[in-house]
């Protein structure tokens, strides 16, 4: 990387590796109070419910900022605006873990939410102008690599320090991690101009870009098939008799996760078209013996890890795609897969309850399926358009 913040001939990583530890921060911001609420409860006042109400204020921010405060900010030169949506989590975890008030504690986290969507809408564009042409895809994989390791290792450590020094300490401790991240950021990652105004295409004229719309369908079916799956693995692992290893068994998840990572991040640029199929046909394979050998251990545990395998490198197979069709509309193109991600996670969640209720558990990986083969569907259908 020259002093122009132009890219080199290789990968400057080290600038990469804080992209990806933006990611990290905001996947552990969201999903840590997701295995506290029996301690935030009773600390706010409130039901185990209403504690999880934390976690949709969260998904809220992201869904509603995203694409309007990407497109409100594209003039703005990308550094300072980066350092600003980081500096956001250092402010919303510290009052998360200062305040007595369940009313103030959802506002901060429906702020952090706010962060995360620009956050999440800057990445991928960001990776890709530090990056030299061939390597632009395997500089979005590094940066979405924060996912995975904060799914893997990131919660479960944070849940753990939590019984040792308490769930206000964790958060305070994250506020900390944010501010050794925004010096990091300003010594290691280059500033890019924004947008001229006189170049900015409209919001509607972006989503008619040819590509693009294949792109957000097939990425609203396949995280739509991980959170109906995701959101209800208790009850899979309690009908194979693994509920209590269940975390044994997402640390499993999370380290084919990265696997999934690596894999993708060597072969994305020259192999996009092939590895997205090849991601969406193992989850569908993961679905199929979920479906039909449930009860079975030793497959579900398979099952698991092949499911982790394929979702590792699929936010950086997406994102990339979005890249390559947006070109220099990526960061909006980027803020509506922001949008599209997180209706499929609060849609997963919603529709995989009512499965859950109506149809029983076995029908989760049937329904799974179902998604996935449908959105492998649209996939083949648009790789000369959206996946070349």
């Amino acid at each position: 990387m020259n002093r122009t913040g132009a890219p080199s001939n290789g990968l400057p990583v080290f600038g990469l590796l804080a992209l990806a530890a933006a990611g990290f921060l905001t996947i552990l911001t969201e999903a840590l109070p997701a295995g506290l609420l029996p301690v935030i409860s009773p600390d706010l006042g409130v039901s185990e419910s209403m504690a999880g109400q934390l976690i949709t204020a969260y998904a809220a921010g992201s869904l509603a900022a995203a694409i309007p405060l990407t497109a409100a900010t594209r003039s703005w030169r990308r550094r300072p605006l980066l350092l600003a949506a980081v500096g956001g989590f250092l402010f919303a975890n510290a009052v998360t873990a200062l305040s007595a008030s369940y009313v103030l504690t959802l506002g901060a986290r429906f702020m952090a939410g706010v962060f995360a969507g620009l956050v999440w809408a800057l990445l991928a564009g960001y990776a890709s102008r530090m990056a030299p042409a061939p390597l632009k895809g395997r500089a979005i994989a590094l940066a979405m690599a924060g996912t995975p390791l904060a799914l893997s290792i990131g919660i479960p450590a944070g849940t753990m320090m939590s019984d040792l020094i308490g769930w206000r300490a964790v958060f305070l401790m994250m506020s900390g991690l944010s501010l050794l991240l925004i010096v990091w950021i300003a010594c290691q990652v280059p500033d890019f101009e924004g947008e001229p105004s006189a170049r900015r295409t409209p919001l509607l004229k972006v989503l008619q870009i040819r590509g693009l719309r294949p792109v957000l369908v097939a990425t609203f079916g396949f995280v739509l098939a991980h959170n109906i799956l995701y959101t209800y693995i208790a009850p899979v692992l309690r009908q194979a008799g693994l509920i209590d290893r269940a975390d044994a068994v997402l640390l499993l998840f999370g380290v084919a996760a990265l696997v999934g990572i690596w894999v993708v991040a060597v072969r994305i640029d020259s192999r996009l078209m092939a590895l997205t199929m090849a991601s969406t046909g193992l989850f569908l394979m993961a679905g199929l013996l979920l479906a039909a050998f449930g009860q079975v251990t030793g497959v579900v545990v398979l099952a698991i890890a092949v499911w982790g395998l394929a979702f590792g490198g699929a936010a950086s197979l997406f994102q990339t795609a979005s890249a390559r069709v947006a070109g220099p509309d990526t960061d909006l193109a980027q803020s509506m897969i922001v949008t599209v991600w997180n209706l499929a996670i609060a849609g997963g969640g919603l529709l995989g309850g009512l499965i859950v209720q109506f149809a029983g558990t076995a029908a989760l990986s049937c329904c799974t399926a179902a998604l996935l083969a449908m959105t492998g569907g649209v996939i083949f259908r648009s790789r000369q358009r959206s996946f070349r």
